[in-house]
C-alpha cells in the first residue's frame, strides 16, 4: 500500500505577552496591544493588571487588579503557552510593579517597558508612591524602555525642551538599569523625533509630523510593536525603528471617535 504523507504541523507564530490595563475605547492598553500584535503577525496574549472605563474624553473610572489575580495570569500563560517577548503598560500601584517585576526577572524573554504614568488626557493612571518600585525593580528588568517627556519628568525630574535635553534623559533613565531607553520627544516642537540609546550607540529617529489629532493609544502601540520585533528576533534598533514607521503609519490613519481624541489605526496596513 502507498504511504500517504502526514500532514505538515502548522507553523506557530511568536508569542508576544502584554501586561497592561484594559481600555474599554478601544484606542490604548491591552486592547491596542492585542490590535499590534495581530497586525505584526504574533499571536498576542494578556495579563490584564487593571480596569478603566475610558473614552475618548478622558479616563472615568480605573480599578486595579488583586496582585493574585494578575500573577494567576502571568503564570498562566508562561508556564503553558510561553512567550518569546513581554510588554508591560499601566500597572497602577506599587505592589503591582514589583509583582509584575520579579515575574519578568524570572522569564527568559526580552521585555519592553512602558512606564505609563498618564493618559493622553492627563489622567494618572499609576500611584506616586510607585514612581521608586518603578526605578528600582521595573526599569533594571527591562531590554527597552519607552517613557515620553512627562514620563521621564515624573522619574527624573529633568525637563526636556530640546534634543540635547533627551540625550541628558536618557542618561538618567539608564542609570536605573534597562538595556536601551527610547526617549519619546513627539511633544517638542517641530517634527518628531525620538532618541533611542544603550549609552554607547545613538539613534536619532525622526519622521514627518502628520496634522492629525486623533493620536490615543500611540505609546502602547510603539512599544508593543518593539516587542513584536524582539519576538521575531530583530535586534532592538531594527525593532525600533520598524516599530517608529509602523507607529507613524497609524497615527497618520488616526481617525474621530466620540467627542474627544480618537486612536491611531492599528490596521492601516491591512
Amino acid at each position: 500500500m502507498p504511504i500517504s504523507a502526514s500532514p505538515a504541523a502548522p507553523l506557530v507564530p511568536p508569542r508576544v505577552l502584554t501586561v497592561a490595563g484594559s481600555d474599554s475605547g478601544g484606542g490604548a492598553g491591552i486592547q491596542a496591544d492585542l490590535k499590534t500584535m495581530l497586525a505584526h503577525g504574533v499571536h498576542g496574549m494578556s495579563v490584564i493588571t487593571a480596569v478603566t472605563a475610558q473614552n475618548s474624553l478622558g479616563v472615568q473610572g480605573a480599578w486595579e487588579l488583586p496582585v493574585e489575580a494578575v500573577r494567576a495570569q502571568y503564570r498562566s500563560v508562561v508556564d503553558d503557552i510561553g512567550v518569546q517577548a513581554v510588554k508591560t503598560g499601566m500597572l497602577a500601584s506599587a505592589a503591582l510593579v514589583e509583582t509584575v517585576a520579579a515575574l519578568l526577572a524570572a522569564t527568559d524573554a526580552p521585555v519592553v517597558v512602558d512606564p505609563v504614568g498618564v493618559s493622553k488626557h492627563g489622567d494618572p493612571l499609576l500611584a506616586a508612591e510607585a514612581l521608586d518600585s518603578v526605578r528600582q525593580k521595573l526599569l533594571p528588568v527591562a531590554t527597552v524602555a519607552t517613557p515620553n517627556l512627562d514620563e521621564v519628568a515624573q522619574l527624573t525630574g529633568v525637563t526636556v525642551t530640546d534634543e540635547s535635553g533627551m540625550r541628558r534623559a536618557a542618561g538618567e533613565i539608564l542609570g536605573y538599569g534597562p538595556r536601551w531607553v527610547v526617549i519619546k520627544g513627539g511633544h517638542l516642537p517641530g517634527d518628531p523625533v525620538d532618541l533611542l540609546t544603550d549609552g554607547t550607540e545613538e539613534h536619532w529617529l525622526r519622521a514627518p509630523r502628520h496634522d492629525n489629532r486623533h493620536t490615543h493609544g500611540t505609546g502602547c502601540t510603539l512599544a508593543s510593536a518593539i516587542a513584536c520585533g524582539l519576538a521575531r528576533g530583530q535586534d532592538v534598533p531594527t525593532a525600533v525603528r520598524a516599530a517608529k514607521e509602523y507607529v507613524t503609519g497609524a497615527i497618520a490613519a488616526g481617525f474621530p471617535l466620540g467627542a474627544g481624541i480618537g486612536p491611531v489605526d492599528h490596521g492601516w496596513r491591512l
